[in-house]
């Protein structure tokens, strides 16, 4: 799975950067015979309903070329909003001090789902503060993380 998700990454990346955005993730779900493809795409200035369907006429043109998932799929590009999942140690470091949810990949004491602070990155581990203690996650085995916005 992860070849595949690196070559899907090389084939979107450049043509959403080519179009000034940057490429935040890329999720690839299945669903029996169908499946969806979720392009994340961001800019400082935001994102737009306009430039989520530039982007996937471009992205959708491209893929119909390159034919890289087998079957039916549905494509959707997104900003990735609020709730915004993590993906890479660069990303994470971004968003240090903000509350995030993650899932291990295998329990860790007994349990896969955390939430806590995110206290920032370390190598290629993760830092998340809950229940008074700090915990290093290696990147790999975090499954997937999105941020839990925070209304004061």
């Amino acid at each position: 799975m992860a070849i595949k998700h690196a070559a899907l990454h090389a084939l979107i990346e450049p043509v959403v950067a080519a179009m000034g955005f940057e490429l935040w993730g890329i999720d690839h779900l299945s669903q029996g015979k169908h499946s969806r493809l979720v392009i994340y795409i961001e800019r400082d200035s935001g994102i737009s309903v306009e430039d989520c369907a530039d982007v996937s006429r471009q992205i959708s043109a491209v893929l119909d070329v390159e034919d890289p998932i087998a079957g039916e799929y549905r494509l959707e590009v997104s900003s990735p909003g609020m709730a915004r999942p993590l993906y890479t140690l660069d990303q994470y470091a971004r968003f240090q001090g903000h509350h995030i949810a993650l899932k291990l990949r295998v329990p860790f004491d007994g349990r896969r789902k955390f939430q806590g602070l995110l206290a920032g990155v370390e190598g290629d581990e993760v830092l998340l503060q809950f229940e008074g203690e700090e915990y290093c996650f290696p990147i790999e085995s975090i499954d997937q993380a999105h941020i839990v916005p925070q209304f004061d």
